[in-house]
C-alpha cells in the first residue's frame, strides 16, 4: 500500500511521509548478534572457545543463602565455588565450572553460579545487569541453555520480601515459554523437620510457585548430596522440550532492547519505586518520633536515608533513554529496536 500524508514539510524534509513509510514497510528481523552496549570490561562471560556445541549449560539462580554455590560444589565433587555461611553474599559475579556429564562422558555440564538480587555489596540493578550481560552474550554466541535451576531455602516460614523479589525477577528473566525448562528445588532439608518442611513445600506449590508450576516447571528437593543434584540435572537433560531462549535473551539480542526496556527492568523499576515511597514515609515517621535524638533512631534514620539514595540512583540507571527519532516514532505507535 502506497503511504499517504496530508502534511508536507516544504524545506526538503518530508517528515510525516517518512514516518508513514516506516509504519507500512515490513521490518526486517534483527540479526542475532548482541551489540553489547551495556557490557563492561570487567564482566565475566563464557569464552566461545571454551565450550562445545553439545554442552549442557545450566544456570543456578535463587536468593542469597539458598545454597547455589553448595549445589554446584556438591555436583562437581569439589570446592569450585566459595560458599557463604552467613547472610553476606559470596557470589558477586557469575562464575561457571565445567564437568563431564556422568551419564554421557561425551558431553559436559556447564554449571553457572549466579548472584542473588539481595546481594550484600552490589545493587539490584547491577546484579540484573551482570546476569543480563552473561545471558545475552552466551545467546549471541549461539550457546543455548539446556535449562535453569531455581533454589529456595525450605526453612523459611514465609516468603519474605527479598525472596519474593528474587522469584519475581527470575520469572521475568525466564518468561512464560521457558518455564517448562525450569526446575524449582528446595534446599537445606537437614535444618527442618519433615513435617514442617512438607508444610512449607505445600505453601510454595499452592501459592508462590503455582504460576511457574502451571506453566510447566517441576518442583523437587535438593538433599545436599551428589545423587539428588545429578537427579535434577538428569531431569533437565531428559526434557523433550527444547529451550530456545529465555525472555531476556530474546529481548536483548533478537529485539535489541536495552536492559531498562526489558520485562525484568520494568519489574525492578516498579519494585524500587515502591521501596522508595515506603522509605520516604519511614523517614518522615522517624523525624516525627519524639525520641529521634536517641542513638538508635539516628542510626535507623541514616540507614533508611542511605537506602533512599541507593533507590534513586538505581531508578536513574533504569530510565529509558530514547532519541528524538524514537520518541517521534513512538507517538505513531512504531517501536524501533535498539538505539540508532
Amino acid at each position: 500500500m502506497r503511504p499517504t500524508s496530508c502534511l508536507r514539510v516544504v524545506d526538503g524534509c518530508c517528515l510525516i511521509n517518512t514516518i508513514t513509510a516506516t509504519m507500512t514497510t515490513p521490518v526486517r528481523p534483527p540479526s542475532k548478534k548482541w551489540k553489547g552496549r551495556e557490557r563492561r570490561k570487567s564482566d565475566r562471560v563464557m569464552d566461545p572457545a571454551e565450550t562445545r556445541a553439545n554442552d549442557i549449560i545450566i544456570p543456578i539462580m535463587g536468593p542469597t543463602g539458598a545454597g547455589k554455590s553448595t549445589f554446584v560444589n556438591t555436583a562437581v565433587g569439589k570446592d569450585a565455588m566459595v560458599v557463604g555461611h552467613d547472610l553476606k553474599s559470596c557470589t558477586e559475579s557469575l562464575q561457571h565450572v565445567i564437568v563431564d556429564y556422568p551419564k554421557d562422558p561425551s558431553r559436559r555440564v556447564v554449571f553457572v553460579d549466579t548472584p542473588g538480587f539481595d546481594d550484600t555489596y552490589e545493587s539490584d540493578f547491577e546484579i540484573l545487569r551482570r546476569i543480563a550481560v552473561w545471558l545475552a552474550q552466551s545467546y549471541s554466541d549461539d550457546k543455548k541453555l539446556t535449562g535453569v535451576i531455581y533454589l529456595h531455602e525450605i526453612t523459611q516460614k514465609r516468603m519474605m520480601g527479598t525472596s519474593r523479589k528474587n522469584l519475581e525477577m527470575f520469572h521475568k528473566l525466564c518468561g512464560r515459554d521457558a518455564s517448562k525448562n525450569v526446575v524449582l528445588a528446595t534446599t537445606k532439608w537437614v535444618n527442618i523437620t519433615e513435617g514442617a518442611g512438607e508444610r512449607h513445600e505445600g505453601q510454595l506449590k499452592d501459592t508462590f510457585w503455582k504460576n511457574l508450576i502451571d506453566e510447566g516447571s517441576e518442583m523437587t528437593r535438593f538433599l545436599n548430596d551428589s545423587k539428588s543434584a545429578w537427579a535434577i540435572v538428569d531431569h533437565i537433560v531428559a526434557s523433550s522440550d527444547e529451550l530456545r531462549a529465555l525472555q531476556i535473551q530474546r529481548e536483548l539480542v533478537d529485539l535489541q532492547k536495552l536492559i531498562p526496556e526489558t520485562e525484568a527492568g520494568n519489574s525492578l523499576r516498579e519494585t524500587l519505586q515502591e521501596l522508595l515511597n515506603s522509605h520516604q514515609k519511614t523517614v518522615a515517621d522517624l523525624k516525627n518520633d519524639q525520641s529521634r535524638g536517641t542513638t538508635e533512631v539516628q542510626r535507623r534514620l541514616q540507614e533508611v536515608e542511605d537506602q533512599i539514595r541507593s533507590s534513586i540512583s538505581q531508578l536513574k540507571q533504569l530510565q529509558i533513554k530514547r532519541t528524538l527519532w524514537q520518541r517521534i516514532l513512538a507517538l505513531f505507535g512504531v517501536h524501533s529496536t535498539g538505539n540508532s
